[in-house]
């Protein structure tokens, strides 16, 4: 069995990560992860729309990789913005596919991009990240009410 540790980071904003193997059975343990750091935090508001976005950007690495292991980071940022990310070894850039709403899966990350205030991806000589940020109720209006946007930058 796999031990995962949540790490605090103790210099400048703060982040907690986590590595997962790329598994299933993975993405319960990343949404129990994001669940207490933001527990941790007192931004409880946060933790349905959060886990699902972790959910959905771990399952792309598991559904879309042949990465062994990933890196999940969650960061408290300023103005009430909590980022997410998920980290891997793979290339392969993730896109939104053109489909049906009543399919069973290639919805992932419009449900990523519907939930947060923006999300994108970033390339590393290693691979890339994909992130998310969500901003808490008393700093933005609902995540419905938002305009979607996906931003390359970090």
């Amino acid at each position: 069995m796999n031990l995962t540790v949540a790490t605090p980071h103790t210099i400048g904003r703060p982040v907690y990560t986590a590595l997962l193997p790329c598994r299933p059975d993975s993405v319960c343990r990343a949404r129990q992860f994001v669940s207490s750091v933001l527990t941790t935090w007192g931004t409880g508001t946060l933790v349905e729309d959060l886990e699902l976005v972790v959910s959905e950007l771990l399952t792309n690495v598991i559904d879309h990789t042949v990465c062994a292991m990933a890196q999940v980071m969650i960061e408290r940022c300023p103005d009430g913005v909590v980022r997410i990310e998920v980290a891997d070894n793979s290339y392969v850039q993730p896109r939104m596919q053109e489909g049906d709403a009543a399919a069973e899966s290639g919805r992932g990350l419009f449900l990523v991009a519907a939930l947060s205030w923006r999300w994108g991806c970033v390339e590393h000589d290693w691979g890339k990240s994909i992130w998310a940020e969500l901003k808490t109720l008393g700093n933005a209006t609902s995540a419905a009410s938002q305009v979607p946007t996906s931003e390359n930058v970090q």
